[in-house]
């Protein structure tokens, strides 16, 4: 890839630009309500923005849970398609661990579709380990049916802080 990967927080000025490409990158998919402009806003110290040459080819929307300040969640990553395999996704994710171990989190937790075997790869391949559900896949892998509502199962993750991470 061209050009120096540089991550930075995110800013209010980021939302108009990433919203309008977001669908694109997950192939047409709707995911625009996945992505409020409240990450942009109010969670800019835990929400980050990857840019290559000037534009912004990922993202990374997480905070720190108010009910249990000791984890931090990842709410939404996306890397643009031509730049997916070259190191954004683990970038994003490598400045936020960052950030939340400053904010005094002990472990980070994530969630992905037991649909989505790239996202599951991904999330081992840095360190996450899958969570108990009630459910599995034909490979083995746990996820919870309904998590985020009917028809929404979730592979859950955690990744511990203050262990040895890949990330």
């Amino acid at each position: 890839m061209p050009g120096e990967l540089h991550i930075r927080h995110a800013e209010a000025a980021d939302y108009q630009n990433l919203i309008e490409r977001v669908d694109d990158w997950w192939g047409g998919r709707t995911m625009r309500a996945m992505l409020p402009r409240l990450f942009f806003a109010h969670f800019q110290p835990t929400s980050f923005v990857a840019e290559r040459g000037g534009g912004g080819v990922g993202f990374l929307c997480g905070f720190v849970s108010q009910t249990a300040p000791e984890t931090a969640y990842v709410h939404f990553v996306g890397v643009d398609p031509a730049e997916r395999g070259v190191g954004v996704g683990q970038a994003l994710y490598a400045r936020f661990v960052v950030a939340a171990r400053a904010l005094g989190c002990r472990e980070v937790h994530a969630v992905t579709a037991p649909t989505n075997p790239a996202s599951i790869a991904f999330h081992r391949r840095l360190g996450f380990e899958a969570l108990p559900g009630d459910a599995a896949t034909d490979d083995g892998m746990p996820y919870t049916e309904g998590y985020d509502g009917p028809g929404e199962d979730r592979v859950r993750f955690r990744l511990g802080l203050f262990a040895q991470t890949r990330t």
